[in-house]
């Protein structure tokens, strides 16, 4: 028995032994990246039927599986700030009923056919796509069409939804991440909640949901997108057959603006305007982060080239988040999660509008290091604009931006949703194509210049319990002054965020 613990301890204590050697071991350094492989996206053939709806097709061979995804160029930006959460309402609304069918029969015919549906809105833009088998396809886009054309909206639905969103908030009001993201879109981004607030989707009513439906899902206002195993033939013959009887609004309206194209110059301001701290006692811990509304959009359109481009700002912008906060190897996450323990994870992006665009770093964090963590942000992006980034650093980075891209093109839904914001803000979908080199031709400077003349100005917003980080974030941003709002006082229905008119501010 003895002998058999001897060797126990003695297999141990090797074990033990290599692993120190091991661990001793320096790290080789990673090989390069790859270079990015070369992609060509099959040509999108169009055309556009007598009621105005444009029909776009990319055939794509393999599987018979077949997306088609309906592009409605009207969302969130459509509704007015009092009946907030009206678009998104609108969209989810589609597949609780018809005139032919109840919310249990759409859900049971798509399922029996081994298909998907869904629908939703953004900001910009409203959608339905389906996913089905190439032998399904037409009776799954009579289901489309149905929820589409003849949507008939239930009140006993409408009730039901507006439950279901009320309950929502009652949640997310009382969690720092969601209160962060609501805070920053009024606060710093100058918009009303997408989602709505609890007030307006209270308000909102079977008429008005009827009445957005009927000014903003029409023909001409909305493109039709076939992706995977069809020909551009079959798919105009089932568009002319199940959307051709779509009638169009006699009082539509062009919404995409001519713009001219933004000249950069380098702008002099402090990287933080302002602070901000929404006071939640006893929150479990804090969200920060750090945001800025951005002037400059997803597209520049100039009657000088005929329709609309892709920014010059987008791409730069793109690979700037990715060495920033686009996933797991980029600046913050390095220095917040791994190099520190602060946060499970931390990030940056940005929400692209047509002629503006939302930039948000954040973190979350155990209340007592939301000083630091905030430091930390500005620090980030302090050296990006000052000492920028070097080739080494910015290639792979370019690779996680290409690489992405590239598998979101795998599928008939990534193909469908890339097409699709090309169209959603008139970019010829031929420049797909470019994207990748696009990309890669991205300069040191080219970043350097988002985060020198583009981001900064921006706000901090911290959510969470301040006695236990108040006294650290000022002596951190002791040049600052910090605004306080207790969340029992917050107004998300207004531009001040305030119920009373009483604001307290530490200096």
């Amino acid at each position: 028995m003895l002998k058999n613990i001897f060797k126990s301890l003695t297999f141990a204590t090797l074990l033990f032994a290599g692993s120190a050697v091991f661990s001793q071991t320096p790290m080789e350094t990673p090989p390069p990246p790859l270079a990015s492989p070369t992609l060509t996206i099959p040509e999108v053939r169009e055309t556009v039927l007598p009621n105005g709806l444009t029909v776009a097709v990319i055939e794509k061979r393999g599987l018979p599986l077949v997306t088609a995804s309906l592009l409605i160029k009207s969302g969130a930006a459509d509704e007015e700030n009092r009946s907030a959460g009206l678009a998104d309402m609108t969209a989810t609304l589609l597949l609780k009923g018809t005139s032919f069918r109840t919310a249990t029969q759409i859900a049971e015919q798509i399922e029996f056919l081994g298909a998907s549906i869904s629908s939703g809105a953004g900001w910009d833009s409203s959608s339905i796509s389906i996913n089905t088998m190439k032998s399904n396809l037409g009776r799954a886009l009579a289901i489309m069409s149905d929820v589409t054309l003849r949507p008939s909206f239930p009140e006993k639905e409408i009730q039901l939804l507006k439950k279901q969103e009320l309950d929502s908030f009652n949640v997310s009001l009382k969690q720092p991440g969601a209160l962060l993201s609501y805070v920053s879109s009024i606060y710093s981004f100058g918009e009303h909640l997408s989602g709505g607030t609890p007030e307006t989707v209270k308000s909102i009513s079977r008429e008005g949901v009827v009445k957005f439906h009927r000014e903003n899902y029409r023909p001409e206002n909305s493109v039709l997108i076939f992706t995977g195993d069809i020909s551009d033939e079959q798919a105009f013959r089932y568009a002319k057959l199940f959307f051709g009887g779509w009638e169009g609004a006699p009082d539509s309206k062009e919404k995409n603006e001519v713009r001219s194209p933004t000249v950069s110059q380098r702008i002099d301001i402090p990287l933080i305007r302002r602070i901000l701290v929404i006071d939640l006692p006893d929150s479990g811990q804090a969200a920060v982060g750090y945001t800025k509304r951005i002037d400059e959009g997803r597209t520049i359109c100039s009657s000088e080239f005929g329709n609309c481009k892709t920014s010059h700002i987008y791409d730069a912008a793109t690979v700037l988040n990715s060495v920033l906060g686009g996933g797991y190897s980029s600046r913050l996450n390095q220095e917040i999660r791994l190099k520190r323990g602060l946060s499970y994870g931390a990030g940056s992006g940005f929400s692209w509008r047509s002629s503006a665009s939302n930039f948000r770093a954040s973190a979350q964090t155990k209340n007592e290091s939301a000083g630091e963590v905030a430091e930390l942000l500005k620090i980030e992006l302090e050296k990006l604009g000052k000492s920028g980034v070097s080739q080494t650093e910015l290639v792979p980075r370019k690779a996680v931006v290409t690489g992405s891209f590239g598998r979101s093109l795998q599928t008939n839904d990534g193909l469908a949703s890339q097409v699709s914001n090309l169209y959603l803000y008139n970019i010829a979908p031929g420049e797909l194509n470019s994207y990748m080199n696009n990309i890669n031709a991205i300069s040191e400077d080219a970043v350097k210049e988002i985060a020198m003349n583009r981001i900064t100005g921006g706000d901090i917003i911290i959510v969470g319990d301040s006695k236990l980080f108040m006294e650290d974030l000022q002596k951190r941003f002791s040049n600052q002054t910090i605004e306080v709002i207790k969340a029992s006082s917050l107004d998300l229905n207004s531009n001040t965020l305030r119920r009373e008119s009483k604001i307290k501010i530490l200096q």
